[in-house]
């Protein structure tokens, strides 16, 4: 078997070129091919399947995926991604302002589920102040055809700001939220091991059924505006800081990479 050629979007210096950043400030997303490469994404992957596996049960597991949060701080492998210089480089480079970790996370999507993630913006679930620059790295550490469970965006949407939280396993409700959302068009993005989507918090978005036999198995980095402040709601990461609303999200729980 003939191996795949590397291909990259990532110059030398670690940027990449005005036409992907255009992209994603006029769509909200974009993909950028071969941001880890391919000795870098088996050595991750074999760090997440073992995190995985350690910690399984931990992972809030349901019928659209798996999902552990933090991970940067369980392994010294996770971390070198979740604060890999690379990424974080072109992600200030595509938002066009500073940005540190918000927080990460290890998505599964298991073999043979037939589940879809529905369509649903990122922002409404976080319990930030205004933060309009808040972008999502979504590493895939395996080949994410469509059939595997890549994900759908719909373009323009991160101008949509001030929805509610949205229902993962509803197909419909973000369209409830926003009726207009249902005419746009929608962009199917498949990945090869070490692409990478950058999105938008506020762009709309969905993944497909995972009809394969293999996982999906993908770690994002999802980084916000430097100067975030804590909005004072619920949120599985800030519950045990002992915050108070106001509070700036910086420290070592929130680093810039």
């Amino acid at each position: 078997m003939t191996a795949t050629q590397h291909v990259t979007d990532i110059a030398p210096d670690g940027q990449v070129a005005a036409d992907l950043v255009t992209a994603y400030r006029e769509n909200g997303f974009v993909r950028v091919r071969g941001i880890l490469g391919q000795q870098e994404v088996e050595r991750f992957r074999t760090a997440a399947e073992s995190i995985l596996a350690a910690n399984r049960s931990d992972s809030t597991a349901g019928a659209v995926f798996s999902q552990l949060v933090n991970v940067w701080r369980l392994d010294p492998t996770a971390r070198e991604l979740t604060l890999h210089s690379r990424l974080a480089g072109v992600a200030e480079q595509l938002a066009g302002v500073r940005l540190r970790i918000w927080h990460d996370q290890m998505l599964v999507k298991e073999p043979h589920n037939e589940t879809a993630t529905e369509f649903h913006q990122d922002q409404p679930y976080w319990p930030h102040e205004p933060n309009r620059h808040a972008i999502s790295a979504w590493i895939a550490l395996v080949d994410v055809p469509p059939e595997r469970g890549c994900m759908t965006f719909l373009p323009g949407t991160q101008h949509v700001t001030g929805l509610r939280p949205q229902d993962l396993n509803e197909e419909d409700d973000l369209f409830e939220a926003d009726p207009s959302l249902r005419w746009l068009p929608r962009v199917t993005v498949p990945l090869r091991a070490g692409d990478c989507t950058f999105h938008n918090s506020h762009t709309g978005h969905m993944a497909l059924p995972n009809r394969t036999g293999l996982a999906r198995l993908a770690h994002v980095n999802i980084y916000m505006d430097e100067d975030t402040r804590y909005s004072g709601a619920a949120h599985v990461v800030t519950d045990p800081l002992g915050l108070t609303a106001g509070d700036r999200l910086d420290g070592e729980w929130f680093p810039r990479p």
